[in-house]
């Protein structure tokens, strides 16, 4: 187990910047997930981290010793630092068993009884080892992937889209099993998915990075309900952003007047709303309060449907709305609108963007 610092770390390539002045710190024994888009520089990240490519600046330490910096750069089999790629990257012509000992001394891999243990800590009992790899199914090879990092007992794994391609069912069921072999053996690790279930529901800690750039890193729970701007706010789940005026604690915008949840702003400003937070009931409820609205589309997902409504006062303002009511209403059926909890809110963007 071991501390993974990165420090101000930077990185491009032919005047492209693909990392600029990336901060993080993933605690020993937990696991941080980083939330991002295709190129946003995950991969070159964790590919750093590695030692894999040299850095244009900054520093990484592993509890607290130096890895790479602008005067050191430690090869990547000496950080003991495992590595988990997408889709598996398993030899094809080894067996799972040979695949899981690569990393292991002679003398290990012959005896075998290390390999039977981390196959038996991803779920996979010691019949699997004579399996030729190609006959394993696509969540096994992920398995067998991790418990090959897993082996030489690492201070840290990298896991690099390690569920990409896989059904959902046989994701999550994979998820599991990564996150039950990880916590048996203390494992410190760092995920990197652009899947945002994935990054809330495993990470202690998830950051979140765009075009290079850490803009935040939070606890699941915070980065989903108090987003620092408005690219998190989307990048992270659907997020209504609607202008709106604050005041005092309180902002008016096209959904009424609401309590805010991160005071400070005043004036102009911009509101983000989440889909589950704004709540439908009939339009002639006793004391309605809220909004009224048409309902002009929607989209079932079984425990939920997102519907899609058009703002009396203002039809061309499209807002989405998700229920977990039996009952849903009909398309040109009219509702009234209300939003529970705090809303948050950020400074206006510039115009242009």
């Amino acid at each position: 187990m071991a501390e993974l610092r990165c420090e101000g770390l930077a990185k491009s390539y032919g005047g492209r910047v693909v990392l600029r002045d990336v901060d993080l710190r993933v605690p020993t024994g937990t696991l941080t997930a980083i939330l991002g888009a295709s190129g946003s520089g995950k991969t070159t990240l964790l590919r750093a981290i590695i030692g894999f490519l040299e850095l244009d600046a900054g520093r990484v330490a592993v509890d607290g010793q130096t890895v790479a910096d602008d005067r050191v750069q430690m090869a990547a089999d000496k950080r003991e630092i495992g590595y988990v790629a997408q889709e598996g990257a398993l030899f094809a012509h080894l067996s799972a068993g040979e695949n899981v000992g690569f990393g292991l001394g002679r003398s290990q891999r012959k005896k075998g009884s290390r390999i039977a243990e981390v196959l038996a800590l991803v779920g996979l009992d010691e019949s699997y080892a004579q399996r030729p790899s190609h006959e394993l199914s696509g969540g096994e090879q992920r398995r067998v992937a991790l418990a090959r990092a897993l082996a030489p007992h690492p201070r840290i794994v990298l896991l690099d889209e390690p569920f990409s391609g896989l059904d959902a069912a046989l994701r999550v069921e994979t998820r599991e099993a990564v996150l039950h072999a990880l916590a048996e053996q203390g494992t410190t690790a760092l995920l990197v998915t652009h899947d945002q279930a994935e990054a809330l529901s495993m990470g202690r800690e998830v950051a979140v990075l765009i075009d290079g750039r850490l803009a935040q890193s939070a606890t699941p729970t915070a980065l989903y309900r108090t987003p620092v701007d408005r690219d998190v706010a989307r990048f992270v789940g659907e997020a209504i952003i609607s202008a709106g005026h604050a005041t005092g604690g309180l902002v008016q915008c096209g959904l009424g007047q609401l309590t805010v949840a991160n005071p400070g702003l005043q004036g102009p400003v911009e509101v983000m709303i989440r889909p589950e937070q704004i709540h439908l009931r009939a339009p002639n409820a006793t004391n309605a309060q809220g909004v009224t609205a048409k309902v002009i589309d929607h989209a079932y997902y079984g425990p939920d449907t997102v519907l899609g409504l058009s703002l009396k006062d203002s039809p061309q303002t499209i807002v989405k709305a998700r229920t977990f009511d039996q009952e849903i209403p009909s398309v040109g059926e009219l509702v009234e609108l209300g939003v529970l909890g705090p809303v948050v809110i950020f400074a206006p963007q510039p115009k242009g963007r």
